[in-house]
């Protein structure tokens, strides 16, 4: 099978790998499409990645072959990949919080996982969803990235009615005001730099504005003249950071989303005089697949929006990730390799 496979030093290149053997809950898949994600630019720009891996975990496929203990699932099924399994039994499985499970490993220790920036992905049964029928294989790939974008909203917990800030307007930045105007939070400000996706975001129906126009008070002890019950910081910017929590009124929240290298410098006078919380979005609700499968099934949801008009091959791969960096493409990148394959043939 063709790969893109992270080389190291800014490098990822195509290669020829052998098709993934399966154990006995394994699932081969041929993969449909694959978004490129924050942690892929972090991965490929900034070293994060290891060397010699294929990365991509937002996907959808085919189910093409099984191991021998498989049971629910058959050569033809449409499905996407879905969170690994937790205990279930720990306090924060019991809480409807698996993503924070006290059997998970330490985030950066996949065990070897190897990605669908591929041809196939091997994935274990118990992690696959089905893909509803009205919902295609292209737009299914969006299902993880609205569910992280879901559970940071889940966090926040914001209600209808309520004014929401967002910072940073890249893939989960966009996803975050489509689900929020979904949900009937209609009050919804975009800071963002880039042109693109500001345009992108006032599409969504959110009101944008540059970062600079949002000016802080001048003390702790003072509110800006229209402050926010939530901001949910997505692009892992720290003056992003900073800014968000001068934005928020008495007992506001916000949500750090977005994962980013430099630490903020907050002001813990504004936390304490305001009583504002601050707190992570780590992953997914406990029914985070489902529910993001249900909006992108629903009527009016802007799947087309949200993805970029045409699919990349896997030589692309690399561009893309600058292009999304620098912030020149507004929507989800979806890798699909099978524009690799045919380009090959040709």
């Amino acid at each position: 099978m063709r790969a893109a496979v992270y080389k190291g030093d800014r490098r990822v290149e195509v290669e020829d790998r052998p098709v993934p053997d399966l154990g006995p809950h394994d699932v081969l898949l041929e993969v449909s499409h694959c978004g490129i994600c924050g942690s892929d630019i972090h991965h490929f720009l900034e070293g994060w990645g290891a060397r010699n891996a294929i990365g991509g975990h937002e996907f959808s496929g085919v189910v093409v072959a099984t191991g021998p203990e498989v049971t629910d699932w058959h050569a033809g099924d449409e499905v996407i990949g879905g969170p690994s399994p937790k205990c279930g039994e720990c306090e924060f499985c019991r809480a409807g919080r698996p993503s924070l499970c006290s059997g998970r490993k330490p985030v950066g220790e996949g065990g070897g996982f190897q990605g669908a920036f591929a041809d196939y992905v091997k994935v274990l049964d118990a992690e696959l969803i089905r893909v509803p029928e009205n919902v295609s294989l292209r737009h299914a790939a969006l299902t993880e990235p609205l569910a992280v974008a879901l559970h940071g909203i889940t966090r926040s917990g914001v209600q209808p009615g309520q004014r929401a800030l967002v910072t940073g307007a890249g893939p989960i930045g966009s996803l975050t005001v489509a689900a929020l105007i979904a949900k009937g939070i209609t009050d919804v400000v975009v800071s963002e730099p880039s042109e693109a996706r500001r345009a992108l975001c006032e599409r969504l129906g959110a009101r944008t504005v540059l970062p600079d126009e949002l000016v802080g008070p001048p003390s702790p002890n003072y509110l800006v003249d229209e402050p926010f019950d939530v901001a949910l910081e997505c692009s892992g910017n720290a003056r992003a950071m900073e800014t968000a929590l001068e934005q928020l009124k008495r007992t506001g929240t916000l949500v750090l989303v977005g994962a980013g290298i430099q630490p903020p410098r907050f002001n813990p006078s504004r936390i304490l005089l305001q009583e504002l919380v601050i707190t992570g979005a780590f992953c997914y609700d406990g029914d985070g697949f489902d529910a993001a499968l249900a909006l992108l099934a629903s009527p009016g949801f802007p799947r087309d929006e949200l993805v970029e008009a045409d699919d990349i091959g896997l030589e692309a791969l690399f561009d893309a990730v600058e292009r999304l960096h620098e912030g020149a493409i507004p929507a989800k990148v979806l890798v699909a390799p099978r524009r690799s394959r045919e380009g090959a043939k040709t």
